[in-house]
């Protein structure tokens, strides 16, 4: 009988040891980074998905070495888009790609934060500039309008983006197709009017639009 209790307890001790030493389970989803773009039109916080790492850690590398601070939204178009994240007046690149992270869940809202790329033709694995990115305006649209693109593209519009492009708006036409990587979440406005400057040549600003990006911390 006294044999059986040792038993007993030495089974319970090590099952309590075996839960002891059992690894939590992780519950929490990582932190999303926030980041703080300043204009002359007022400031945007954004924030970066973390379901698109390239991307981050990519546009994070650049916004720590200054890369943006003073360059300049360089193609402005009214009910479309900003886009900046050249440097100098040639709007160079840093000299390489990032692959595209197409996330189904994330789309071209009003305020989407996505990446420039090279055309099709010249670039069939849709490839993102190592730099060069671009927030979403759009324009608010009907279902006729959305039933309409749905026939032209042969490609469904989930209820959820179709109620999101009919009340905030958006650019539905550039889904699946550039890489939407964060969300502007404070200072929509802010796009309204750097997309209403006036504009010359290639859709470029006729005064510098400049822009400095840091990471809220």
């Amino acid at each position: 009988m006294k044999k059986l209790s040792f038993l007993i307890a030495l089974f319970i001790l090590a099952v309590s040891v075996s839960n002891a030493q059992a690894p939590k389970a992780k519950t929490d989803a990582p932190k999303q980074i926030k980041i703080l773009i300043e204009t002359e039109f007022g400031n945007m916080t954004a924030v970066l998905y973390n379901e698109t790492p390239q991307h981050r850690d990519n546009f994070l590398k650049l916004v720590k070495q200054g890369w943006y601070n003073g360059s300049i939204f360089h193609r402005v178009i009214k009910n479309f888009m900003i886009q900046g994240g050249g440097q100098e007046a040639q709007m160079n690149d840093p000299g390489y790609t990032v692959p595209a992270e197409f996330v189904s869940k994330y789309y071209h809202k009003k305020g989407a934060l996505a990446a420039a790329r090279k055309a099709d033709q010249v670039n069939p694995k849709k490839a993102s500039s190592g730099s060069q990115f671009y927030i979403v305006q759009g324009q608010v649209l009907n279902d006729q309008q959305l039933d309409m693109f749905q026939k032209q593209t042969n490609k469904a519009i989930s209820p959820e983006r179709r109620a999101t492009y009919k009340t905030i708006g958006g650019t539905p036409h550039l889904d699946d197709q550039y890489t939407v990587f964060g969300e502007v979440i404070s200072g929509l406005d802010v796009i309204d009017r750097i997309a209403a400057v006036q504009t010359a040549a290639g859709d470029k600003p006729v005064k510098d639009v400049k822009m400095k990006i840091t990471v809220i911390k």
